[in-house]
């Protein structure tokens, strides 16, 4: 990987935009990167990482923190830009953090995403774009890069101060970051699975172990007192021998529960003999005090009845002169009725007679029947007199539905004259406003041939504006180009002739004493020639020739650039300027040629839409004309009809009312006289019939009285009244009966019951005692009961022991494989933790691992560290455990004047820092050539240079200078005043107020 060229903008402490070239800085394979403190020499290795990770290094990214410079103007946005060589491909990615940006519209600000862009180069197609999502460029460059995050921040920028650490670190914390490099988590994953496997593994037999301790807790529940003589298990859940020791344990609880059953059914037949012979014994007693009681209660019952024989007597006797007087009831009954239609009839007489009038309230009969036939034959004849009164009435409604027709047909013939009168003007305004809209229509459809080319040519305006501005930067750009190459070339003639002049000494630096010169063939040489001050050498030559070479490419591309912006350029004012190509148009200028197409083909748009409306208007209006002219001709027919009804009702009118004027006589109507004929034949009629009715009544009260006192005679009363009195209703017959049966019925059981034999015989023995035999009874039930439940307990308890023991032996069964199984992967897991006795130096799997990587590391650093120290220090892996902590992950260092061997925490401040850099460098190899031998072209050290004295400075910068063999390039960040006369190359950073900028030294 090659790093190629670096742009920051608005990033850390750079508030605007600075170019690194590390094309320029790595020509001479070894540059400085300086600075004050502060003013952002490490922002720069920041904005690599943030440009390959999209995150600066792990150390530097606090919560919160923000990449913006504080220096920078609110409109110029955070962006880097690096452009790299890696995996053999050109790639550019640029990258902008989330940040603040003003809004486009009102004030304030808006949270803009992250953005990444990636482009590739070719050189047939030159830059094309690769891809704008984070996830893919992320993936992409890890993959082509073959590390991580952290590994690249270690391993291409070396920090120091970490190795320092790395050197005096516990083997915790080594294995941290050696984890972290070399990405042994598949190691660790296996640890943790072999110790989920065991835990998973120990959980099941567990689980077993506890399955059958539970079944023991309920063999032991099952046995009850029986398991109490067993000794109980005392093994944990896990501990071998748990098995066996609930199955003997079980076995035992078996035998005693077996014992125990066959004594609980010796008990329970016992027990029932004893309750049949006390069930008996209560039987016994009981019927006896059942006679005895029996007995007693009939003697109570025959001295009760005697008491009530009195009130049975009198009972009898009264029931039988009710019985008496039923027969003299219905007549009775029938003189009542007799009675009250009588005094109804007299009552209705009296009030027919007081709606007659004075003179007719006395007369008979057959007077009012005979005035009533009169007034019947006078209504009869007032019946087509009605009749005529009724067409006369309603000839007068026929008149006025004549008159309201007559007004509507009025109303509609002024209303057809009023519309008709307008019907030219409506007519001629709706045909112009058809017209009109079809000439709306075909304005609209010019307009629309019109309207798309203009906003075409707007388009192509805004586009044209855009790209001359693009053109503008094209040309700024080749300008610059211009002049870098003018420098550049300028600057390889001069390295040039300076070589030239001084090619001698080059030459002469060839010589070999006793063999010829290549250029005068003399093989002796006595004056050599010697560089001069500013000698240049062929290697100096040559980089100035690629920069020259580079200088006029980037010319090309940018020629090359600026034709293609200025043929779009072109384009785009072709384009806007149409048809018309005399004279060029503004952008606002095409604005407002479509606003106002668009307008007024909007308004040609509304009106033609209109065109269908008005000509179903038209038709609408034609229909009602002939409508109008319809109704009105119609209404005068009408008319002529209605002239001709009325002289026919009027006359017929006439007719009728000579007619009714002699029937109604002195009454207001026909109708008048008829309802007070009717009133007065109703009276007449309901006086005559009341005379009749009250007569009839009279006559039927006499015969009741009649018959009333013959029936009384004959049931044995003196007179009517005395039967009456003694009369009953059925409810009081019902009831004396009733009292009579009940006493009947009472005496008859009471003479049965006294007639029983063993009634008599029970009263006379001892009074009987069933409490006693109760009670016997009872405590042979509950012993019954009692060995009934032992005995189903035992019985249960038995069953429950088979079982529950079946499923003992199941859960050893089972058990057994899943024993095993834990058994050897518990082997593995320790074996991996370092737990186990196996494992000799308690080493983990990924500390295993990780010791063979520090192995790697050690041998790769020690190769550049005894160069640094001159031979003195070989650093070594040690796998020896310190104290109680775990073995191998131990680093020593092996000192070859004093031939011991000590820990890398007792070397000096300077050893240190050259053993901390051989460690980094040789980490750097190892971690190479995990990831696929990918070449790392351009590594970073930081800091630490501070420390060392002139000769070991000297030595250090040999090692880093041999970098260059396989065509590396380092950079040193220092700020050590020293390393600036030592190192031509360089890339200065200078803390300014407006924010800090870079500069580059190229010797």
């Amino acid at each position: 990987m090659r790093l190629h060229r670096l742009s920051i903008t608005a990033f850390g402490p750079f508030g605007a935009t600075q170019e690194v070239d590390f094309d320029a800085l790595s020509s001479a394979g070894l540059f400085l990167l300086h600075g004050p403190t502060g003013a952002g020499k490490t922002s720069v290795l920041d904005a690599v990482c943030f440009a390959l990770y999209g995150a600066v290094p792990g150390a530097r990214q606090s919560p919160g923190a923000s990449l913006r410079s504080d220096h920078a103007p609110v409109d110029l946005p955070t962006e880097v830009q690096l452009e790299l060589t890696v995996g053999g491909r050109r790639l550019e990615v640029t990258r902008s953090p989330a940040q603040p940006r003003p809004k486009k519209r009102g004030d304030g600000f808006t949270m803009e995403k992250a953005q990444s862009r990636l482009r590739g180069y070719d050189p047939e197609r030159g830059w094309h774009a690769l891809s704008k999502s984070h996830q893919e460029i992320g993936e992409e460059l890890t993959q082509l890069i073959g590390m991580s995050r952290d590994q690249f921040c270690q391993v291409v920028l070396l920090p120091q101060g970490d190795f320092a650490r790395f050197l005096r670190s516990d083997a915790e914390a080594r294995g941290k970051l050696l984890g972290r490099l070399f990405d042994t988590r598949r190691f660790a994953a296996v640890e943790e699975r072999l110790a989920e496997l065991r835990r998973g593994a120990e959980a099941r037999v567990t689980a077993a172990d506890e399955r059958i301790l539970a079944l023991a807790q309920r063999i032991a529940q099952a046995a009850g007192p029986a398991g109490a003589e067993a000794t109980p298990v005392a093994a944990r859940p896990g501990e071998p021998g748990l098995a066996e020791a609930v199955l003997e344990w079980a076995a035992i609880a078996r035998s005693t529960a077996r014992e125990r059953l066959d004594i609980a059914h010796r008990v329970v037949a016992w027990a029932e003999d004893r309750q049949r012979e006390a069930r008996h014994a209560l039987d016994a007693v009981r019927e006896l005090a059942r006679l005895q009681q029996r007995y007693e209660e009939t003697r109570l019952r025959s001295a009760a009845l005697e008491e009530r024989r009195p009130e049975h007597d009198r009972c009898q006797k009264e029931l039988e002169r009710a019985r008496k007087a039923d027969r003299v009831a219905p007549a009775l009954e029938l003189r009542e009725e007799a009675e009250r239609a009588y005094r109804a009839a007299s009552d209705g007489l009296g009030r027919a007679r007081a709606l007659l009038s004075p003179e007719l309230r006395d007369v008979g009969a057959d007077r009012l029947a005979e005035l009533e036939r009169k007034f019947q034959q006078e209504l009869y004849a007032l019946d087509a007199a009605r009749e005529a009164e009724e067409r006369s009435a309603r000839i007068e409604g026929e008149r006025v539905r004549l008159n309201r027709e007559a007004q509507a047909d009025d109303e509609l013939i002024r209303e057809a004259d009023v519309w008709l009168a307008d019907w030219d003007s409506t007519r001629a305004a709706l045909t112009g406003r058809i017209d009109a809209s079809q000439e709306a229509a075909t304005r609209a459809e010019q307009l629309a041939g019109l309207l798309a080319p203009a906003r075409r040519r707007l388009d192509a305006a805004g586009r044209r504006d855009a790209l001359a501005t693009d053109v503008q930067q094209a040309e700024e750009r080749l300008t610059g180009a211009r002049e870098q190459e003018l420098d550049a070339r300028k600057s390889w003639l001069d390295l040039r002739e300076r070589r030239l002049r001084g090619i001698a000494a080059e030459l002469a630096a060839g010589l070999v004493a006793g063999e010829p010169c290549t250029v005068c063939g003399s093989a002796d040489h006595p004056v050599p020639a010697s560089p001069g001050d500013g000698h240049v050498d062929r290697a100096t030559e040559e980089r100035a020739l690629a920069a020259q070479q580079s200088a006029e490419e980037a010319r090309a591309r940018a020629e090359q650039q600026l034709g293609l912006v200025r043929e779009r350029h072109a384009a785009a004012e072709t384009e806007a300027r149409g048809d018309d190509a005399s004279a060029s148009s503004t952008v606002a200028e095409l604005g407002e040629l479509v606003d106002r197409l668009t307008g007024e083909h909007a308004e040609a748009h509304r009106l033609a839409a209109a065109t269908n409306p008005a000509r179903e208007a038209l038709t609408a209006a034609e229909r009602e004309h002939t409508e109008r002219l319809e109704q009105r001709q119609q209404a005068h027919g009408r008319m002529s009809a209605r002239t001709a009804a009325r002289e026919a009702l009027d006359a017929e009118q006439a007719r009728l009312e000579e007619q009714i004027a002699a029937a109604r006589g002195e009454s207001p109507s026909v109708a008048a006289h008829a309802e007070r004929l009717t009133r007065r034949v109703a009276r007449l009629a309901d006086a005559a019939e009341a005379v009749r009715t009250e007569q009839d009544a009279a006559q039927r009260r006499k015969q009741a009285d009649d018959r009333l006192s013959d029936a009384a005679f004959r049931a044995g009363f003196d007179t009517p009244e005395a039967a009456a009195a003694t009369l009953l209703d059925a409810a009081a017959q019902r009831d004396l009966q009733h009292r009579i049966d009940t006493w009947q019925a009472e005496a008859a059981a009471v003479a049965d019951r006294r007639a029983e034999r063993d009634a008599r015989e029970a009263a006379e023995q001892p009074a009987a005692q069933p409490s006693a035999a109760q009670g016997e009874f009872e405590t042979a039930e509950w012993l019954l009961r009692e060995a009934s439940s032992a005995l189903a307990a035992a019985d249960e308890r038995c069953g429950e022991l088979t079982r529950l023991s079946r499923q003992a032996a199941d859960e050893v069964r089972r058990l057994g494989p899943v024993r095993q199984e834990y058994d050897r992967i518990a082997r593995l897991a320790g074996l991996a933790a370092g737990t186990s006795a196996d494992n000799e130096r308690k080493m983990r799997l990924e500390a295993y691992v990780l010791a063979a990587r520090l192995e790697q590391v050690a041998a790769a650093a020690t190769a550049r560290l005894q160069r640094m120290s001159s031979g003195r220090y070989t650093l070594v892996h040690s796998d020896a455990r310190t104290g109680g902590r775990r073995a191998g992950l131990g680093l020593h260092v092996v000192d070859a004047w004093t031939g011991s061997e000590r820990d890398t925490a007792t070397l000096s401040g300077g050893e240190t820092f050259f053993a901390s850099l051989a460690l980094a460098l040789g980490l750097a190899d190892v971690v190479t050539e995990e990831a696929g031998g990918v070449r790392l072209d351009t590594l970073f050290i930081d800091e630490g240079f501070g420390s060392l004295d002139d000769q070991t400075l000297d030595e250090v910068l040999d090692v880093l200078d041999s970098l260059r063999e396989r065509d590396r390039s380092v950079g040193i960040v220092s700020h050590v005043a020293d390393l600036r006369r030592r190192i031509p190359v360089r890339l200065e950073v200078v803390k300014e107020r407006q924010g800090s900028s870079v500069r580059h030294r190229l010797a």
